[in-house]
């Protein structure tokens, strides 16, 4: 079976290459983009099997795109995975991403969470 696929939406470089590892880790083939914008294009070209999404990126905000991709038939079984700072935004996103992860987030947390979203053999 081919490695699923994880997009990381995340402007921090430091924190989308640490995101990046824990999910090569649990077994997905990662792609990283750094803006709302980016993001926006390129999951309408893909199909992830899990989005990691910072809620506070440039140019189009993580609560927009996380209904959009909410919005969005062809990623009814992407599950989302929201990062953020922000407590009250995590507290609210929580109704609609699979998880919450309120940062600072750790490698072995994500990895770990994140080889359980995995979709299985079938």
């Amino acid at each position: 079976m081919n490695e699923p696929l994880a997009l990381i939406i995340e402007d921090d470089e430091d924190l989308a290459e640490i995101f990046g590892q824990a999910l090569t880790a649990a077994g997905y083939v990662t792609e990283i983009i750094r803006d709302g914008l980016a993001a926006q294009t390129r999951i309408k070209e893909i199909t992830p099997a899990v989005i990691t999404l910072d809620m506070h990126i440039p140019q189009i905000s993580g609560d927009r795109l996380l209904q959009q991709i909410r919005g969005d038939a062809r990623l009814s079984k992407t599950r989302v995975v929201v990062t953020t700072a922000d407590a009250i935004m995590g507290e609210n996103a929580r109704g609609t991403a699979d998880l919450v992860l309120i940062k600072p987030i750790t490698f072995s947390q994500l990895r770990d969470l994140s080889a359980r979203l995995r979709p299985r053999d079938r």
